[in-house]
């Protein structure tokens, strides 16, 4: 299974852009999309494939943390 994240694009360097997943930062080559600073897109594989706008990002987001917190809570 094939899992694509949103986040967004806090600073570019070129293709490669620093990204912020609610709280986790990391690196994603940004070539396949035109992102700017404040976009949000889907990340899969550490590659930026789509632009996302800002309330579906946040609205999955918060489904992934939801789903973290139930996977804690039954730990």
């Amino acid at each position: 299974m094939c899992l694509a994240v949103p986040a967004e694009v806090k600073s570019i360097d070129g293709m490669m852009a620093t990204v912020d997943f609610g709280g986790v930062s990391r690196t994603a080559n940004i070539s396949l999309v035109d992102a700017k600073i404040g976009d949000y897109v889907i990340v899969h594989a550490g590659y930026a494939i789509q632009l996302l706008d800002k309330e579906e990002a946040e609205k999955t987001l918060e489904l992934f943390r939801e789903m973290l917190e139930q996977e804690n809570a039954g730990a």
